[in-house]
């Protein structure tokens, strides 16, 4: 099912109480002594009946004390990586919708019963808080583009996508939380919500928020060569699990080519004289040729083994309770 377009706020701003489900705000951090507070607060008046859990990440400075200060409920996770602590949060809290939203400040907390109500009038597993930007410090030049180019790729390459992938704003059902496998470690678990989504051809949905700009003494832990890298490789690594007959079956095509232009020579040669006088390159040719074929039969049978799990995790995916959802 296609994501829906960002609407206006006028649009999803309907009358409906939200005290009815139990919706848990879910906020890792890692030194955010200067905005966690603020955060909290703000996630407070946007939920009020929601409950408030602030994760820290190992911080050296007093983010846990003003969480907690604030009204959050606070816990550690001590293995370092946005990953790591995303998959701790999703293990222990039960609830029906869960809000993920960074502690550094820069999402509009008043987007938040916008996106539950989406997610709820829709019978949505995730919406996705697309970040509109009218500051250019906000967002970083080389995030933008690192941002629209990974999201190009997985669109390319799973036949669909979401407009921010790397958003790290959303609202999850309580179906999409315990199937989710959680394997990232770092910041690259935001691409993992989306080809999960995309694999159980989940409901989604999207919001516009206004994206602000880090407040001062406040620091982002994203770092945009080493990060954009890793998530690169678990969008590659994600590509041979999920779809590894395309994985495969692109190496033993450029194998194959590879191959036929080395292996040429020796074929002209031996119609014109019936010999091999090169022959290190037509043994190079075979043994491309060769592997070639050997990673096209991988990919075929991994492909079978790749839809064995897909519908193994689509019946667990099934066997939880569906998320509310209003009549039409």
């Amino acid at each position: 099912m296609q994501a829906e377009t960002p609407r206006p706020d006028s649009a999803v701003g309907s009358p409906l109480s939200l005290s009815a489900h139990r919706i848990a705000v879910l906020i890792p951090c890692y030194n955010e002594e200067v905005t966690i507070a603020g955060v909290v607060r703000d996630m407070r008046t946007a939920l009020p009946d929601a409950a408030i859990y602030v994760y820290d990440n190992n911080s050296t400075d007093r983010t846990v004390e003003l969480a907690r200060a604030a009204g959050a409920i606070t816990r550690r996770e001590r293995l370092q990586g946005k990953g790591h602590v995303i998959r701790r949060m999703f293990a222990d809290i039960e609830a029906d919708f869960y809000v993920l939203i960074d502690g550094d400040g820069t999402y509009e907390a008043q987007a938040a019963p916008k996106m539950v109500r989406l997610a709820l009038e829709n019978g949505h597993d995730t919406v996705m808080g697309v970040r509109i930007h009218e500051e250019a410090a906000a967002y970083r030049p080389g995030h933008v583009l690192g941002n629209k180019v990974l999201t190009g790729l997985v669109v390319n390459l799973f036949g669909r996508g979401q407009s921010d992938m790397l958003s790290g704003y959303r609202v999850f059902s309580r179906r999409f939380v315990k199937s989710f496998p959680a394997l990232s470690a770092g910041f690259e678990t935001e691409t993992e919500f989306t080809v999960h989504t995309l694999q159980l051809n989940m409901s989604m949905g999207e919001v516009a928020t206004r994206y602000i700009e880090r407040p001062e003494g406040s620091f982002s832990k994203l770092n945009t060569y080493r990060d954009g890298f890793r998530i690169l490789g678990t969008i590659v690594n994600l590509l041979k699990q999920e779809r590894p007959f395309l994985f495969f079956g692109m190496i033993g095509v450029v194998l194959a080519v590879i191959g036929m232009l080395v292996g040429m020579r020796s074929v002209l040669d031996f119609v014109e004289t019936h010999s091999v006088p090169h022959l290190p390159s037509a043994v190079l040719a075979m043994g491309l040729e060769l592997l070639a074929a050997l990673s096209l039969v991988c990919g075929l049978i991994l492909n079978s083994v790749t839809l064995g799990r897909q519908e193994n995790k689509r019946l667990a995916y099934l066997a939880l309770q569906a998320p509310p959802c209003l009549d039409a």
